[in-house]
């Protein structure tokens, strides 16, 4: 750093030029590296570097200041020391105001938390800033309650705006919060709203925390919302963000004259017990008089030691099973749980009598209601469910399917529709191990359509495992067990699974609609008729569902929910994967032409990571596709 002796006026309008120019030709990093420590040493106590830091900042030509004001914000140390070096750059010149309050916050989200606190702790330490502040979380707010912007954005920027805002909030003092409290409570429930619509866990969970932060905030004296959900590391870091309170927020204290003019306000605690006690103390000497005339320490306790509890039989047969499940008197509640607990297991022993009331147990077991509070009952009345639908798949498979488009049901219980489906088409196209097994599941079928973080995690295990099968390897390892070599018995009934569920998704009922606002069951629907296309590989109906499936796809390609478009793009590779690449050829060239086009446009504009992620696994598919194509000789 030179020092002009002297007491001579400068201009460091130069060395602005050229901190611009190195900063904008890449060099950002390397510079200011160096300049921002030396800065910061050197403001800590000297009011005309300050100034100078000042000019030099100003002084940066507009074409040149966002990589400036960018290395600043995100070399510093703290919120103290920007602003130091920067003053109210943002309040005087325009550009700087739109990079810091717009484009860093609304069109980026790749910056790091510290960055996030750096920035909006900067506009939270001067007054002539706050107002900046404010607009700032007017701003954020908007976008975080629009339904458009849900949709649209992805995760990663909704949760960066997310911890912008929980930011501004713990900046924000009392009579700012009280100025714009009715505009707050407006942006909480339109973006509460339109978050708890959505089909992705993690934008759900995030607008849940949001909400819960700004009622604490804006209501701090009534009731405030609390949601229900798992927290992760994620939901913690958003809390942390909102307990960090400024260090210029302090608790003011009572003095004694205060108290004195206050009685009523601040009483010791003390003699407001003792006083208690005495007018308690004479209640207390009678409740021991009545407590020694009841006391029944003169009673001998009965000997139950070998007591044993009684355990009540379950039904031997399935009629019995069905009576049990549709009475209503609440004196066979005993009997009514050992029913559930064994009707799976009791279904798979008599395939023959379940045949014959098979559609009625279905029927049963989907209006089924929990009437104690039994230890894992949904997944009891599933397996049941499965069992049901394997020992007779053609009619069970009809009547559940007819039942999805049916009037007077709840999403919940359509969604348990599609689980038991894929559940069952599982079990029917895997291979039974050879020798005893048990019947409720040596593999049991796992399926997660809508996991917590990652919707596609299940289909890319699902393809992974097919790779696995496909590839050869030659190891010593331990022996395993051998297979049974039985036909595949989803071959025959994989049509009823299937087409059925296709057919009506375009005809809205009165109280359901997947085209609207249903989405998330159009979701679930179609991640399910994608693993159904998978577990259809080697069937004779492979290529008619290939054609359907492709149709499909096609009317839905533009949906705007982005696990529905996962969805979508997760058909095609369960297409490309199981129907005869020979058929492919022949029978969708030109659909294939044109759902490679749209792949591309997917992988390059979609603004959901997993979309673009699978769209180039299947245009991957389709290059080997053709390279398998040439590879055979003509």
């Amino acid at each position: 750093v030179c020092f002009i002796p002297g007491g001579l006026d400068c201009s460091i309008s130069f060395v602005s030029h050229v901190l611009g120019k190195v900063c904008v030709h890449g060099w950002q990093k390397e510079i200011l590296g160096v300049l921002v420590p030396r800065l910061t040493d050197l403001t800590k106590s000297d009011c005309i570097w300050q100034r100078i830091c000042w000019q030099l900042v100003e002084c940066v030509p507009d074409r040149w200041l966002e990589a400036v004001v960018l290395g600043f914000v995100q070399r510093v140390p703290g919120a103290d020391v920007l602003s130091r070096l920067l003053g109210n750059l943002v309040v005087k010149n325009k550009k700087a105001q739109f990079v810091v309050a717009q484009k860093m916050l609304l069109l980026q989200y790749g910056h790091t938390t510290a960055v996030l606190q750096n920035l909006l702790g900067y506009l939270a330490l001067d007054s002539g800033r706050r107002s900046l502040l404010l607009r700032v979380l007017q701003d954020l707010l908007e976008t975080w309650s629009s339904s458009s912007a849900v949709k649209h954005s992805p995760a990663e920027q909704q949760l960066y705006i997310s911890k912008a805002i929980l930011i501004c909030l713990s900046h924000l003092k009392e009579p700012e919060i009280a100025s714009c409290r009715q505009e707050l409570l407006t942006c909480m429930m339109e973006g509460v709203k339109c978050h708890l619509e959505s089909s992705l866990p993690q934008l759900r969970r995030l607008g849940m925390v949001v909400a819960e932060s700004i009622s604490l905030n804006i209501n701090t004296e009534g009731p405030v919302l609390k949601f229900e959900y798992e927290e992760d590391d994620e939901t913690r870091e958003l809390k942390s963000l909102l307990v960090q309170t400024p260090s210029f927020c302090v608790v003011p204290s009572h003095s004694d004259d205060d108290r004195s003019e206050k009685p009523g306000a601040a009483l010791p605690l003390v003699p407001e017990r003792n006083e208690k006690s005495y007018t308690a103390a004479p209640v207390k000497a009678d409740e021991e008089s009545d407590a020694e005339l009841d006391s029944d320490d003169d009673l001998i306790p009965y000997d139950m030691s070998e007591d044993k509890e009684l355990k009540l039989k379950a039904p031997m047969y399935i009629r019995d099973c069905i009576e049990v499940l549709t009475g209503s008197r609440s004196e066979d509640v005993d009997k009514w749980e050992a029913t559930v607990k064994a009707l799976e297991s009791l279904v798979r022993r008599n395939p023959a009598a379940t045949r014959e009331v098979s559609v009625e147990l279905a029927k049963i077991l989907l209006h089924l209601e929990e009437k104690t509070c039994i230890e894992g009952f949904v997944e009891l009345r599933q397996r049941a469910q499965v069992a049901v639908l394997t020992t007779d798949p053609i009619p069970v498979a009809k009547y559940l399917t007819s039942q999805f488009y049916s009037l007077n049901y709840s999403l919940r219980q359509r969604m348990d529709i599609l689980d038991v489906l894929v559940l069952a088409a599982q079990e029917l196209s895997c291979p039974k191990f050879h020798g005893k097994t048990k019947h409720s599941g040596v593999q049991k079928p796992c399926i997660q359509l809508l996991p917590e973080s990652d919707s596609s995690k299940g289909w890319r295990r699902i393809v992974d495992e097919r790779i696995k099968s496909k590839t050869r390897r030659f190891d010593t390892g331990q022996s395993r067990v051998e297979l049974a070599s039985c036909p595949n018995e989803f071959n025959s009934v994989a049509g009823y699974f299937f087409f059925p569920l296709i057919q009506h998704f375009d005809r809205p009922l009165t109280t359901f609609d997947l085209l609207g606002e249903d989405h998330l069951v159009l979701g679930r629907l179609v991640h399910t008729l994608a693993v159904l296309m998978y577990l259809g590989v080697n069937t004779v109906a492979v290529t008619a569902m290939g054609k359907a499936l492709l149709e499909f796809v096609w009317a839905l390609r533009f949906h705007t929910d982005s696990y529905v478009r996962q969805g979508l793009l997760s058909c095609i590779s369960s297409l490309l994967l199981s129907v005869p690449t020979e058929r492919i050829l022949t029978d969708m060239t030109e659909e294939l032409l044109e759902t490679q086009s749209w792949l591309g446009d997917v992988m390059e504009k979609d603004p959901d990571g997993d979309c673009r992620r699978l769209a180039l696994q299947n245009l991957l598919l389709m290059e080997n596709l053709k390279k398998k194509l040439e590879a055979v000789p003509s």
